[in-house]
């Protein structure tokens, strides 16, 4: 099943929904509306040969100081 990503063009929200079939219709998980528009994703593929980079203070990403990436 593909992941696609939404926004809402009424509230502005974004989400990502797993769709099984083209006629699936899919609605705003804030308000509910059908407007939106379908995003482009992007995704990561590896090789297996890179080494990860080891977590940052708060374990959620590699930066290198607490406040440095938008998870916190």
């Amino acid at each position: 099943m593909p992941l696609y990503e939404y926004e809402c063009r009424s509230c502005k929200a974004r989400f990502e929904r797993l769709v099984s079939g083209s006629k699936v219709e899919v609605t705003c998980l804030k308000c509910g509306s059908t407007d939106l528009a379908q995003l482009f994703s992007t995704f990561a593929v590896s090789t297996g040969t890179a080494k990860a980079a080891d977590p940052g203070p708060c374990g959620a990403c590699g930066a290198a100081q607490r406040g440095m990436c938008g998870v916190e």
